[in-house]
């Protein structure tokens, strides 16, 4: 057992993966919160595609490309922005727009060049094990502005979410924090695309927050535990890959996922198994209210849907 758990540490390109992994990890895991609950799971998908010519413009030029991609990622937001202002068209219509316009792009400028084919596969699927040291840095210094940036506008953002007929009663600019947001995202896409790739960033996101939100009702609760399952099911995933010999990003993914089918079985008080557990008791024992919830001084429940 020592031996499976100390192999992979003792490979310089396993303990890049390995930082990569918690880096992204959390740092989809904490923006994904808010894309869950905002009911945007697609939206990253398809930003996640808007930003593709930036790659493939930093692969012809022969640069880093999560460079390019986070290049592409600003002019992306910015430019749904710059859409969604005309009273006709909403942000998800903008987003369409630029992302069958952006991949599009993307597919013509790589289709001209004479070997694309296994740098394409490795965009779409992620090559984690090929992660530098620059590339680390790179998605450090990016996590830490999109996790210090949801913290300082935590409140901002929380109420967009959740009641926007509020945040903009109390003078909030729902234009700007909905583009500061995208941005947010934009960039947790981009540091995501070397770890699981463009196809799988999606589960990233979303995954993790989906299973913390099985298992809390209140807000600051699931953006950690999120983080954590995100990074966790990271670390068990690379180790899967390593001993099994799978492809790494699509072994954190089934990770992530069967983490998500454990809360959805048998979270204490949602789980599917659990809660009919706990009306079999309530049926047997009617004295006993087992659904009855004990309510946390000072919680702040979040929104059913």
């Amino acid at each position: 057992m020592t031996d499976w758990l100390l192999d992979p540490l003792a490979r310089p390109f396993m303990q890049h993966a390995f930082v990569a992994i918690v880096l992204v990890g959390a740092i989809c895991g904490a923006i994904g919160t808010f894309v869950t609950l905002r009911g945007l799971a697609f939206m990253g998908d398809a930003l996640a595609h808007a930003i593709f010519p930036g790659v493939v413009i930093a692969y012809v030029l022969g640069g880093n490309f999560l460079v390019g991609a986070l290049i592409a990622a600003v002019l992306v937001s910015l430019g749904i922005g710059a859409i969604s202002q005309n009273g006709r068209l909403t942000n998800d219509t903008a987003i369409g727009v630029l992302f069958a316009g952006g991949f599009a792009l993307g597919i013509a400028l790589i289709s001209a060049q004479r070997t694309y084919t296994k740098d394409l596969a490795s965009f779409l699927l992620g090559s984690i094990l090929g992660v530098s040291r620059q590339d680390l840095l790179l998605t450090g210094a990016v996590g830490l502005v999109v996790l210090v940036t949801m913290a300082v506008f935590r409140r901002e953002l929380t109420l967009v979410a959740f009641d926007r007929t509020f945040a903009q009663a109390s003078g909030l600019n729902l234009w700007a924090f909905d583009q500061l947001f995208l941005l947010l995202l934009s960039l947790a896409i981009v540091v995501s695309l070397q770890t699981v790739g463009n196809v799988l960033v999606l589960a990233m996101l979303v995954t993790p927050a989906a299973t913390a939100r099985l298992l809390t009702d209140r807000l600051r609760v699931m953006t950690a535990l999120s983080a954590l399952i995100g990074a966790g099911s990271g670390v068990i995933g690379l180790y899967v890959s390593y001993h099994a010999g799978i492809a790494s990003g699509a072994s954190v993914v089934l990770v992530a996922t069967g983490v998500f089918g454990l809360a959805f079985l048998f979270a204490p008080r949602t789980g599917a198994v659990t809660s009919r557990l706990a009306r079999r008791l309530h049926f047997a024992h009617p004295e006993r209210d087992v659904f009855a919830a004990e309510p946390t001084p000072g919680d702040r429940s979040l929104p059913a849907g």
